[in-house]
């Protein structure tokens, strides 16, 4: 058993902070969800109490006394709730009676996320896009779906592909494309502290594969939409 928590360590040691992902399926336990959201609030409460305390934090301070509650609600209630497979947004479809057969871009979608690396935000932009084969989506679904897969600790790539698959799914079309355009406070905040690059990730399915489609989709995120 020590042998191989030795081997475990050594093997992050190696890895660093170099960006890795797993899978395109956030690793979540069997167990993830044997235990009530209140039962996790309490658990997290008090481990994030025994990190103040061991970091020297006056727990008894006003200001920090509530500190514990206050993160275990956000992360079980709010940062991490996409993880709960309950909080999925129902993605209803419609039948596409207007025949629209041009590409449907949602684009500036607002992005906060979690890094799974080192628990830091990530904050950016999403666009989205799908060709109709027959049943279209509410444009607020696309939103909520992208803050659905965003509100777990993630990886860009991850969380990238995730909405790609789900709208496919949804839409039973594989003419999906998502491109995310994120600052990571882990690389701004941290380590090398690049307050100005920012990480673009994309996923193209069926027609957004060819060249002209793809360019097409691209070109209508340059577009400037700002309204004022």
């Amino acid at each position: 058993m020590f042998e191989g928590k030795n081997v475990m360590t050594n093997r992050i040691d190696e890895i660093g902070d170099d960006h890795i992902g797993s899978s395109a399926k956030t690793p979540l336990r069997a167990d993830a969800f044997e235990i009530s959201d209140e039962e996790k609030r309490q658990r997290i409460e008090a481990s994030v109490r025994d990190i103040l305390d061991t970091l020297g934090m006056d727990l008894e301070d006003d200001s920090i006394k509530g500190t514990p509650r206050r993160v275990a609600k956000a992360y079980v209630n709010e940062l991490f709730s996409g993880l709960d497979p309950k909080n999925k947004p129902k993605l209803s479809t419609f039948d596409n009676n207007y025949k629209y057969g041009e590409m449907l871009v949602e684009k500036n979608i607002t992005v906060y996320s979690t890094c799974e690396h080192h628990l830091l935000p990530i904050v950016g932009k999403a666009h989205v896009a799908y060709i109709s084969s027959g049943r279209v989506i509410g444009l607020s679904k696309m939103n909520r779906i992208v803050d659905y897969y965003a509100k777990r600790p993630q990886v860009q790539e991850r969380l990238t592909m995730q909405v790609v698959q789900a709208l496919q799914e949804a839409l039973g079309t594989e003419d999906v494309a998502c491109v995310i355009d994120a600052k990571h406070l882990c690389v701004n905040s941290r380590g090398v502290k690049d307050i100005v690059s920012s990480t673009v990730t994309s996923e193209f399915g069926g027609k957004f594969k060819d060249q002209d489609v793809k360019s097409e989709f691209l070109d209508y995120i340059k577009l400037d939409t700002q309204f004022e």
